[in-house]
């Protein structure tokens, strides 16, 4: 490769292949062919950016000149004025929102500044699907070392001193799991990576498998060689096509290089890894469910203690994330790690920042950063100039912090205290424009229907909570709803035989925590403030802003809005079905919601 004056890094990430990143790639070799150019200039198909809202995205190296939202159609002109004629194009280049000049380099776009890169420290610098380039960033080096010349005793001690915790949700010291696991005298032994990410919103886990597989096999292998396990498994859900194809084809490598197998690096170590393709049921994301769904049986949580084992073998499961920190603590040591994050939050976390805000994408961060810089620095504030309304981590059993928590850091007891949790890392922002009850209705739905089933705790007090919330947002909302269901939350929580049900009620709790008085609006008023739940708002037009233009009318799928040309119009609410047509499509904002 060093001999390329130029590479020309793609995303092949899951987003911007749906936009066609492939076809992009395909265009871009068949003009740099045309132009004569491909001795000189490399395409190199690599894992996400992380810049998901702006794809999809081009890097050209060494430079560090940033493309974005780039189109097949963009292509010739692209190699024709930077590739030949050395000037990068202007018109492809990310344009912060409100301003005007566009920012040519990477580095220098506020979504990359404030990250720290670990987990994903090979974001969008390799080709994940040839180890070649993983083992030239120092790939598999940190398993060498530790087959060679440490201890599995000092493997875990050195784990255990960087204060890595669990990134799948639950924050256990990952270094005292496995020594649990090492001093247990039962044989075989397992290592489980738990790649079954199903929270709404959340993209992690996938992003970092097809990003960089080798890293999590790296890790695995040193946690297996920790603990004494000789297999493992990787457990995903068949929604990742592309994470298992290229884990798939990453275990292949690996095992050509000897990098599994047996003897690795010429020792007495063996150890190997398969998929194991999980159906999608969000409960198999809880471990125990995990091994009973690799068992073969029906995914059920277990109740624990005991430990969680896989056919009652000592078994350690952590998710991608916690795995891909793993080579890189070993390498640059416990004490270079614990230094990142805060007192009990060590290291770094990645999330993926979606819903309402600018700069949507998946970030890594350190531990105690800030909710206002995860919005308003990298994630660049809220689109169309709305207010911040409220932010939900850990996925559909977190909570929603309001806009008075903005400056909360972001670490396992700071969110758990302010009635959310880190969950596996999901961010989901929300503006002025969103119903908090609605919010927690949606999320109770999803929670209700993937429910196992097992504890009537779960399955009838989830059930049992969305019905009273969808009341509420229909306008059958009763004094007492509210104490009711504070009251059936506490319940869920204490009854439950999972972490999942166990953190069901989050969602309704935080949000009558912090925006009880939408609640009441709800109940007492018959009114939904942010104009969002059909039964309890109504549409108007404002005869001195309405000028005729018949917009509304010719929107209008149900023929209820009435008037003569070029005079206010009305809407006959008999008719109307609140589909909010003509409230989206009056650009004079006429129409108004009352």
């Amino acid at each position: 490769m060093e001999r390329y004056r130029t590479h020309v890094m793609i995303c092949t990430g899951t987003n911007c292949i749906s936009n066609k990143a492939w076809e992009i790639k395909e265009a871009l070799e068949a003009e740099i062919a045309k132009r004569g150019l491909e001795d000189e200039i490399l395409v190199v198909p690599t894992g996400c950016d992380g810049f998901c809202a702006v794809g999809p995205i081009i890097i050209v190296q060494p430079e560090g000149i940033f493309y974005q939202s780039v189109k097949v159609s963009d292509i010739s002109h692209l190699v024709e004025e930077h590739f030949l004629k050395g000037r990068p194009v202007k018109s492809l280049m990310y344009v912060p929102p409100g301003e005007k000049e566009p920012i040519p380099k990477m580095k220098d776009i506020a979504f990359f500044q404030d990250q720290r890169l670990i987990a994903l420290r090979s974001r969008g610098m390799i080709n994940p699907e040839r180890i070649e380039e993983y083992i030239g960033r120092d790939g598999y080096k940190a398993l060498a070392k530790v087959l060679t010349s440490m201890t599995p005793e000092e493997v875990i001690e050195e784990v255990k001193a960087s204060g890595l915790r669990g990134r799948g949700g639950a924050g256990f010291p990952t270094g005292l799991k496995w020594e649990s696991r090492k001093r247990a005298k039962d044989y075989p032994k397992y290592v489980i990576c738990n790649a079954d990410e199903g929270d709404p919103g959340a993209f992690m886990d996938r992003s970092i498998i097809e990003a960089d597989p080798h890293l999590v096999i790296e890790g695995m292998a040193i946690g297996a060689y920790a603990i004494g396990a000789s297999y493992g498994y990787v457990y995903t859900r068949v929604e990742y096509p592309l994470a298992i194809k290229r884990m798939e084809w990453a275990i292949q490598q690996a095992r050509e290089h000897g990098l599994l197998g047996e003897n690795i690096f010429g020792t007495e170590f063996n150890f190997d890894i398969e998929i194991f393709k999980g159906a999608g049921a969000f409960v198999c994301g809880e471990t125990t469910s995990l091994v009973t769904s690799i068992e073969g049986r029906a995914p059920e949580p277990r109740q624990r203690p005991p430990r969680t084992e896989l056919w009652n073998k000592p078994t350690v499961i952590n998710n991608v994330e916690t795995w891909a920190n793993v080579p890189v603590i070993i390498l640059e040591g416990a004490k270079w790690y614990s230094q990142i994050g805060t007192e009990t939050s060590k290291g770094t976390k990645v999330f993926s920042l979606a819903g309402k805000i600018n700069n949507a994408g998946l970030v890594e961060v350190p531990m105690g950063i800030t909710l206002r810089e995860m919005v308003y620095k990298i994630g660049g504030g809220i689109p169309n100039g709305k207010r911040f309304k409220a932010v939900q981590t850990g996925g559909p059993s977190g909570g929603c912090i309001p806009e008075s928590l903005l400056d909360l850091p972001v670490d396992y007891e700071r969110l758990t205290e302010a009635g959310a949790m880190m969950g596996s890392g999901g961010m989901v922002v929300m503006d002025e424009d969103t119903c908090m009850v609605d919010v927690a209705r949606y999320f109770l739905e999803f929670l209700n229907s993937e429910s196992c089933g097992k504890c009537s705790s779960c399955r009838e007090g989830i059930n049992a909570m969305l019905e009273v919330v969808t009341n509420i947002c229909q306008g059958k909302g009763r004094e007492g709803d509210i104490e009711f269901l504070e009251e059936l939350g506490a319940a869920v929580i204490d009854a439950s035989l999972c972490g999942l049900g166990q953190s069901a009620p989050n969602p309704v709790l935080s949000t009558i925590r912090y925006f009880r008085d939408e609640y009441e609006a709800h109940i007492r008023k018959r009114r939904c403030p942010a104009g969002v739940c059909r039964e309890l708002i109504q549409y108007s037009i404002n005869p001195e802003i309405c000028t005729g233009c018949l917009l509304c009318v010719k929107i209008c799928p149900n023929e209820a809005i009435v008037g003569e040309k070029k005079k206010p119009q009305t809407i006959n609410l008999d008719k109307c079905i609140k589909c909010g047509a003509c409230y989206e499509t009056c650009k004079l904002k006429a129409v108004v919601i009352t």
